[in-house]
């Protein structure tokens, strides 16, 4: 199996998106939390739909206690697993009691720490503890490191996490007050893009909007990174004015960009036009403008980023300016690409597809990786992952869409989604990621077999993968480009086809049958055969259909043959360009 060792340096983009998904991987799983909080507090509180004093009294509780907890203890859990998950949530009832405010930053805090120490506790004593002791060791030492980070975040982490806490909240005012909030937009526009979305949102802004929404019943923080705007204008942008594939897949992107909020659907095509950036950071900003004007917010987070989920998680009266923030983003993000678009009138079109290879094929050569046609995928390969920053979201559309192609091609390998913060290094894994992820992926599970997209959406090659997986070779687009057979060299007074082979008499069996179907089908009586190579014993009237790799030895046995070379017995586009051939040949 070919795999691809792990570079010796971590760059900072990376740093960055390990650092971001740590954040977010604690906030991700528990988002169904802080959406069943944010329904309980838009329904029952005094000014909510439905007031309801005695339902109101869960909304304090679940703020302070359980979704700090949760998040402590899935942070513990990242970390190392139950046992971590278990320290870490006793470790954040410390920051919890020793506070006045929601711990979520706290918990943020104390759930990898937690984690951490629990991790080396067992690296340095696991292998040490006799046998018969090992659950009275494992529950006293999950026990007692848990009483001292309890202890620890009660006195000193807790009050510090308040301080910053409360300089943070002082410092989002200001902002606020001084209406400079859309400026944020010229770094979260741009970041996205490099896939720190979820970082940016589920690490920074949710909890510092979390803390705003308890206070004012809403927060614009939760719109700032989900506001679906800037990529619905690109998109838009790009079904009107857009050349190509681009053009054709826009409509579609759309639908799952806007109504499903996977907004890493529009990522490839600002990084195919990097002028677009200009376009999502005016979105973004004239976006947030107008929702900060019109005193906009949700009173939790809405994920995914959906048109749905945003409106599901607006306060009563507070829909009307959401939509007007959304529509004014896509607006300008339109009118911006639009002119950026229009102004490429005079280039080549566009092939949307060949866009992201060469993208693609760039990126990994400078990185000096070779990207051949043979992606490197074996049959050693027993399962398929799609990692993506949180496990959900694109790449659990794209794992859907190669799963399609894996059972339509009968083959066994299973395929399912995960955060790259979940993989474990297994070498008869394809791991599938993003070409901005794959760094950081392969940190995770160095022995893997990776193949990198630009878009788990709309890659070619996923048929790479279906076709090295069943032993075939994936059709290259020059091979679809219809023939002209006049410029075609053709073959002259074939009287008979020979498919030659050395080992695999099993796949010449199998273009033997495909090439008879192919003639009757275009009334060709052409006689075909099949045999060893070694037993050639043909005239010039024989056309030999040998594979590339066995044209010399062909050519020493039958010299005077007419030979039609292919990469693969199977490989049908082949054998439609030699049946047009035959049916001109002179």
């Amino acid at each position: 199996m070919q795999t691809t060792s792990v570079e010796g340096k971590t760059s900072l983009k990376a740093k960055v998106q390990k650092l971001g998904s740590t954040l977010s991987s604690m906030i991700m799983p528990n988002i169904g939390a802080l959406i069943a909080w944010g329904v309980l507090t838009a329904l029952f509180i005094p000014d909510g739909y439905f007031p309801n004093e005695q339902l109101a009294e869960m909304v304090g509780p679940m703020l302070n206690y359980l979704i700090p907890i949760l998040i402590g203890y899935t942070g513990g859990k990242v970390i190392a697993g139950e046992r971590g998950a278990v320290v870490g949530g006793i470790a954040t009832m410390g920051v919890i009691v020793g506070t006045g405010i929601p711990m979520m930053l706290g918990a943020m805090i104390m759930g990898p720490f937690a984690g951490f120490c629990m991790k080396q506790f067992d690296k340095y004593f696991q292998h040490r503890i006799k046998a018969g002791f090992e659950m009275l060791v494992n529950n006293f030492s999950a026990g007692l490191i848990g009483f001292a980070l309890a202890i620890l975040g009660y006195i000193v982490v807790g009050p510090v996490v308040d301080t910053l806490t409360t300089a943070m909240a002082t410092g989002v005012d200001i902002i606020l007050n001084a209406h400079l909030i859309p400026l944020a937009n010229i770094f979260i526009e741009p970041a996205k893009i490099l896939f720190l979305n979820n970082a940016i949102n589920h690490g920074i802004l949710t909890p510092l909007g979390t803390e705003q929404a308890a206070e004012t019943g809403r927060s614009i923080l939760f719109l700032l990174e989900a506001n679906p705007g800037p990529g619905l204008g690109v998109l838009l942008a790009f079904m009107l004015f857009g050349k190509g594939a681009a053009k054709s897949s826009s409509p579609g992107a759309i639908l799952i960009h806007f109504f499903g909020g996977i907004h890493e659907i529009y990522f490839p095509y600002v990084m195919m036009k990097p002028l677009l950036f200009l376009a999502v950071i005016a979105g973004g900003i004239t976006g947030s403008f107008t929702l900060q004007a019109l005193g906009a917010g949700l009173r939790a987070p809405a994920s995914p980023g959906s048109i749905i989920a945003i409106m599901a998680m607006a306060p009563q009266g507070g829909h009307i300016p959401v939509l007007i923030g959304v529509t004014v983003a896509a607006a300008t993000s339109f009118a911006v690409a639009a002119i950026i678009l229009k102004a490429d009138s005079k280039e080549e079109e566009i092939d949307f597809a060949a866009s992201v290879a060469a993208t693609q094929q760039a990126k990994m050569a400078s990185k000096g990786i070779n990207q051949a046609t043979n992606i490197g995928v074996d049959n050693k390969v027993q399962k398929i992952i799609f990692a993506c920053d949180a496990g959900m979201g694109s790449s659990a559309m794209g794992a859907s869409i190669l799963r399609k192609k894996i059972k339509e091609a009968n083959l066994p390998q299973a395929v399912t989604n995960s955060a790259i913060s979940q993989l474990v290094d297994d070498a008869s894994a394809l791991i599938v990621t993003q070409v901005e992820l794959q760094e950081r992926a392969k940190q995770k599970a160095p022995n893997a077999t990776f193949v990198s997209v630009e878009n788990f959406l709309n890659s070619p090659r996923y048929d790479e993968i279906v076709a090295e997986l069943s032993g075939t070779v994936a059709e290259q687009p020059s091979e679809k480009k219809a023939v002209n057979p006049v410029s075609s060299p053709a073959y002259t007074n074939v009287a008979e086809i020979v498919l030659v082979y050395d080992e695999r008499e099993g796949s010449a069996t199998m273009g033997l049958r495909m090439l008879e179907e192919m003639f009757n089908k275009n009334h060709l009586q052409i006689p075909i055969k099949k045999m060893n190579y070694r037993e050639l014993k043909v005239q010039p009237s024989t056309l030999v259909v040998a594979l590339s790799s066995m044209k010399s030895d062909v050519e020493a046995v039958a010299p005077n043959a007419q030979i039609f070379e292919v990469e693969n017995f199977v490989q049908s586009k082949k054998y439609e360009v030699l049946v047009e051939q035959l049916k001109h040949q002179k």
